[in-house]
């Protein structure tokens, strides 16, 4: 029974012994009799020869020294990479915040040009916006002179009789009101081409807003990366990070896209720029053009009436002339009536005496001395008489025509003083309410 079970472990041993050297040696073949497996027979017990045991003690040490040596082996390759691996993860690390670092630095100086042509345009805005309530003040400034200038030309329409001419103020008058509509339509062109710049400036203005404001969030995550070291406590496992994203794009696409901002942003300040100067350049041309028209009017009003003052004048002048004639010929006709009427006496008297004469009998009616003599005394009172009606005629005739002068000069003093007071009273007047330059301007 103890030869069974000696030879069993013996045979397990050898075994185990022959599975931990994975068939590494072979025992040596003898003439001695192998036992099977299973049971010894009764009385024999199976053993190793000596050259075995040999055999497989060098086997053990060579295999312990093998394994000894390549543990050896594994543990310098192991601090040799341990080392190599920190140092290299210590580069890569001390790369990337480097490289974050060169990041932050120019995310920095694109998020400052953004900032300060944001802020460019901001008061471009400001001064655009400005500029456009300047643009229609001046708008609603020119309404002012046009209703002047047609306030003018519809009362001078009222002038009376021969006043009623297009003289040097209507034509002055009608090129204001040409040059007022021409003005109106350039401002309010203007005012439009005004509202598409503000437009477009704040369109640029939110692009580059949208893009400082994306730069500020990636400055922000940025720094927060280069902030991570080894030490921080708030580092997390994030095994798809690395993944490429499709919507990423190229430094050099990233930076041409914050340039083409940039680029649009000057475009937008250089093109405010250039129509701040031609509106101002435009509002100075406009109100120097109302201005000196509207001073060609008020001289064309002076000028006029100083005529008309002069006109009448005159026109008084020769009332007075023609009153003074129309009292003298009433006078002289009256004279004349008396002198006709102081030739009836005389008349009846001569008639008298040559009717009497002409009863004379026979050879009585002679025509002697005083025949002749009141013959011709009424011939000379009948001519006298003629000349005393006609030039009577004659003065009733001049004293019709003066009267009809004197009404025609009446009438045309009347018409000058309606003119003065609509061009001096009612225009001239009216026209103190033109505005002035600055108002002109859109101040």
């Amino acid at each position: 029974m103890s030869s069974e079970i000696t030879g069993s472990r013996r045979h397990d041993a050898s075994r185990a012994v022959a599975g931990e050297a994975q068939q590494d040696y072979a025992p040596v073949e003898t003439d001695v009799p192998q036992p099977s497996w299973g049971a010894a027979p009764a009385g024999y017990s199976a053993k190793y020869t000596p050259g075995q045991w040999f055999s497989n003690h060098h086997a053990v040490l060579e295999r312990a020294g093998a394994r000894h040596h390549e543990a050896q082996r594994i543990q310098t390759q192991s601090r040799v990479l341990s080392r190599d691996t920190e140092a290299a993860c210590r580069d890569a690390q001390s790369a990337g915040t480097r490289l974050l670092g060169e990041r932050l630095r120019d995310i920095h100086l694109l998020r400052s040009e953004l900032q300060r042509h944001v802020a460019q345009l901001q008061a471009d805005l400001e001064a655009l916006l400005a500029l456009r309530t300047r643009l229609e003040r001046a708008l609603d400034a020119t309404e002012i002179p046009y209703a002047i200038s047609t306030d003018n030309l519809s009362c001078r329409a009222g002038r009376l009789g021969p006043d009623l001419v297009r003289d040097a103020v209507e034509e002055q008058l009608l090129k204001e009101v040409d040059l007022i509509r021409n003005i109106q339509a350039l401002l309010k062109r203007t005012i439009t081409q005004v509202f598409s710049q503000i437009k477009m400036t704040r369109e640029t203005k939110e692009k580059l807003e949208l893009d400082w404001s994306d730069k500020w969030q990636a400055y922000g995550f940025d720094d927060q990366s280069g902030r991570f070291s080894n030490l921080s406590p708030d580092t997390q496992q994030h095994p798809g990070s690395a993944t490429m994203q499709e919507h990423m794009c190229n430094p050099s696409s990233w930076v041409k896209f914050t340039q083409n901002n940039l680029s649009e942003a000057v475009q937008e300040e250089q093109a405010t720029n250039s129509l701040r100067v031609l509106v101002e350049q435009m509002l100075q041309d406009t109100t120097q053009d109302l201005r000196v028209q509207c001073s060609n009017v008020d001289q064309a009003f002076a000028q006029r009436c100083v005529e008309l003052s002069e006109a009448k004048i005159q026109l008084e002048m020769a009332l007075a002339q023609i009153l003074e004639q129309i009292g003298a010929q009433e006078r002289n006709i009256v004279a004349l009536e008396q002198a006709i009427h102081n030739k009836d006496t005389p008349m009846r008297v001569a008639q008298s005496r040559l009717y009497i004469r002409s009863l004379r009998p026979n050879m009585e009616l002679c025509r002697d001395q005083p025949q002749l003599s009141l013959e011709g005394e009424l011939r000379q009172l009948n001519g006298t008489l003629e000349s005393l009606n006609l030039k009577l005629s004659e003065a009733r005739n001049s004293l019709s025509y003066l009267e009809e002068s004197r009404m025609e000069l009446e009438k045309d003093i009347n018409c000058k003083t309606h003119s003065l007071f609509i061009d001096r009273e009612k225009c001239m007047t009216h026209r103190r309410r033109y505005p002035t330059m600055s108002s002109l301007s859109g101040y």
